[in-house]
């Protein structure tokens, strides 16, 4: 496995991106792979790497670059910790996070490690509704993504993923935690049948008897039998639609 950390030029600055792949059998088709509220830690960069595995060009943008941040730590219930935590999720916006996946996209078309072909995205809680939103964006780039028990994909603005998942041509996949507070299933039931209108080719999946972060392993809700699970989704979603 080749590793690499790099910082990538973006309209409002430099973004630091953890990037791995394949050592032999290159250039890869690239998978973005948008990180949850705790930002860049270890844990992240071990799924990521996983996913490499399989034959692929795994870029994780470290989404805190505006203000400086990118490994807050262990989640604690330390106060200050989880007030900084949100205030960073807060800050973030599906305009911003669109104009730094344009950057990654640049970057990507002048990598060799990159192909130039279909790409993937994946995003786990705050970051779900990215990875649809990229679809959607950049529909000719994104042949699939990926919302693992992602937040606010229903919502009343106009830019909700719920409303621009019309616009995606490649598949998308969301798996959802039948306990979770910051996804519950009257948004999973919207969004379920918001797809069924607009002709989206997509897939919602409620996983029974799990919490909201069960694919992470350092959580204390972490389940192997559905993070295991999530993961063949996961392969199989992109081996269909990136090759």
């Amino acid at each position: 496995m080749i590793e690499r950390q790099i910082d990538i030029p973006t309209a409002d600055g430099a973004m630091t991106t953890f990037i791995c792949h394949p050592e032999r059998g290159g250039p890869h088709p690239a998978v973005i792979f948008y990180m949850d509220a705790p930002g860049i830690r270890e844990e992240l960069r071990d799924m990521g790497r996983r996913l490499a595995t399989s034959g692929y060009c795994v870029l994780l943008p470290n989404l805190y670059y505006r203000a400086g941040e990118m490994e807050l730590g262990p989640l604690t219930p330390d106060p200050e910790t989880r007030k900084r935590m949100f205030a960073l999720m807060e800050s973030l916006t599906i305009p911003k996070i669109m104009r730094d996946t344009a950057a990654l996209l640049d970057f990507t078309a002048g990598d060799g490690a990159a192909s130039a072909g279909p790409m993937g995205a994946v995003g786990y809680c705050m970051s779900g509704q990215y990875a649809i939103s990229a679809a959607a964006r950049f529909p000719k780039r994104f042949a699939a993504a990926a919302s693992i028990y992602g937040v606010r994909l229903v919502t009343d603005q106009a830019d909700s993923p719920h409303l621009v998942s019309a616009k995606i041509k490649g598949e998308i996949y969301v798996g959802c935690a039948e306990t979770d507070h910051w996804a519950p299933m009257e948004m999973v039931e919207a969004l379920k049948a918001h797809l069924k209108t607009n002709g989206a080719k997509a897939e919602v999946e409620v996983y029974p008897g799990v919490e909201h972060g069960f694919a992470f392993p350092q959580r204390a809700v972490y389940d192997k039998a559905a993070a295991e699970r999530h993961w063949e989704r996961l392969h199989a979603l992109f081996r269909r639609r990136l090759g």
